[in-house]
């Protein structure tokens, strides 16, 4: 089994929703459901599929997270040596070249990831051509929309 990378505050949120779903979800689920029995016939009851549906949800969730906190390989970049590499878990400045244009990320977890915030997965195409580099280097990242140029501007081990 494969494991899956993490950064530190990527497993805590994972926890964190895992400790939701088993101790507030779950039991909403269950007191809906007993609910939903307490009126009667369960064939046309629209209340109770819509809980049993939900149960299946919740539990698929808890499932997933258990299995991938199970294989978690939790990576803390302040713990890496630090020979200013672009790796898991570090945030990089980059510009890219033709247009000059800056921008910030953090290479995170496929499930961590968020452009909105600036992180993005270690799988994605940027993450990929950046990893193993350092500031100064110019790399190409190809992407499906076309390639580009980036600089390395900094790596921080945050």
């Amino acid at each position: 089994m494969s494991s899956t990378p993490l950064t530190v505050k990527g497993a805590e949120m994972l926890r964190e929703e895992l400790h939701r779903l088993k101790h507030v979800e779950r039991p909403s689920v269950i007191n809906a459901i007993a609910e939903a029995r307490a009126q009667g016939d369960l064939s046309e009851n629209a209340e109770y599929d819509a809980a049993k549906e939900r149960q299946g949800f919740v539990e698929a969730r808890i499932a997933e997270l258990e299995g991938k906190l199970s294989t978690a390989q939790i990576i803390n970049p302040k713990e890496l040596e630090k020979d200013g590499r672009v790796v898991f878990g570090v945030t990089v400045e980059v510009e890219t070249i033709e247009s000059g244009e800056k921008a910030r990320y953090q290479i995170v977890g496929d499930d961590e990831a968020d452009l909105r915030q600036g992180k993005i997965s270690v799988s994605s195409p940027i993450s990929r051509a950046l990893i193993g580099k350092v500031v100064g280097d110019v790399v190409t990242v190809v992407a499906p929309s076309g390639s580009r140029e980036v600089e390395i501007l900094d790596v921080r081990y945050e």
